[in-house]
């Protein structure tokens, strides 16, 4: 069994059965909503090379599309967060149009920029509920078979959710498409002499990444019932940096071990020491630069190599 078999078993086992461990499931889901959202940003920097620092527009846009389509308009759960994964896809494809015209801190810039226009467009709107967000999400019936009133079962279908949007982001990066997305990342120049129209590439994988985080910004607006002007702010684009440096760049299971992480520590941390959670997670992000560069994954990756040349 090697090492990418290994670690989808003990993925898919551990999240079916974290539930009944004694972890509280609602923290679970948050965690496994960040998970997704990581691994979408993480195909884009990781993968493509492309540093957005907007990425909180795709994630927030979504949970507003699908809160408000599911509370207002009466849309079943899977409809509502399908809306949303859309609206961010389309989103997407607008702010990349733009930004990929770039590149290097201009194109993260201009990512902000565009995330920052779209924050105040939602605090201004009435249907967002400004400051107040958009609460009392109903969770509704699932294909009018699934109540997801019960924690248990909603846990699941967000399990479900990650776990078909981490498999689909596993085969685009092992895909034809991703090999040209990597050998973009390590030499463009090279990319474009070989024929590839590198801007069509950067923005169809632009386009996948805000897709998907989009899918999981509605997801996390059914699991809390709420859609909030936080989840468009730019410090929730700076965490999902940090998740995804934190757990390994570039590394398929990297992400998902620093959602787990960032998320784990600042529920343990905020009620002890309040706003000075965020000055621990910058320490954390200082020392993730400096000391272990290639994340917990990578350095784990790299430990086991050297372990196996050793042994060899």
């Amino acid at each position: 069994m090697n090492k990418t078999t290994l670690g989808f078993v003990v993925l898919i086992v551990g999240g079916a059965l974290a539930p009944w461990l004694g972890i509280y499931p609602t923290f679970l889901m948050k965690c496994w909503c960040f998970a997704l959202f990581a691994c979408a940003f993480n195909l884009l920097l990781g993968y493509t090379g492309l540093l957005s620092f907007g990425h909180a527009a795709f994630f927030g846009a979504a949970g507003y599309v699908a809160g408000h389509s599911i509370k207002v308009w009466g849309w079943p759960p899977e409809a509502g967060i399908l809306a949303g994964a859309v609206f961010a896809a389309v989103l997407g494809w607008v702010f990349g149009s733009l930004a990929i015209r770039r590149a290097g801190i201009y194109f993260a810039m201009i990512t902000l920029a565009l995330a920052q226009m779209i924050y105040f467009v939602w605090l201004q709107m009435k249907f967002t509920g400004g400051e107040d967000g958009l609460q009392g999400v109903p969770r509704g019936t699932l294909l009018g078979i699934i109540d997801l009133a019960d924690t248990m079962n909603l846990y699941y279908v967000v399990f479900a959710i990650f776990l078909c949007g981490f498999f689909l982001i596993y085969r685009t990066i092992h895909s034809p498409f991703g090999q040209v997305l990597k050998s973009i990342r390590e030499n463009e120049p090279r990319a474009i002499s070989l024929g590839y129209d590198v801007a069509r590439y950067k923005l169809v994988a632009f386009v996948l990444s805000a897709a998907l985080s989009g899918l999981a910004g509605a997801t996390k607006t059914v699991v809390f019932q709420l859609a909030s002007l936080t989840d468009s702010h730019w410090h929730t684009s700076g965490e999902v940096v940090l998740m995804t440096l934190l757990g390994g760049l570039g590394t398929v299971f990297g992400p998902v071990v620093g959602a787990f992480v960032i998320v784990g520590l600042q529920n343990q941390l905020a009620d002890k020491v309040g706003s000075w959670v965020q000055v621990i997670m910058g320490i954390i992000f200082v020392a993730c630069v400096l000391a272990f560069r290639r994340g917990i994954v990578g350095e784990l990756l790299a430990l086991g190599r050297k372990l196996g040349l050793h042994r060899a």
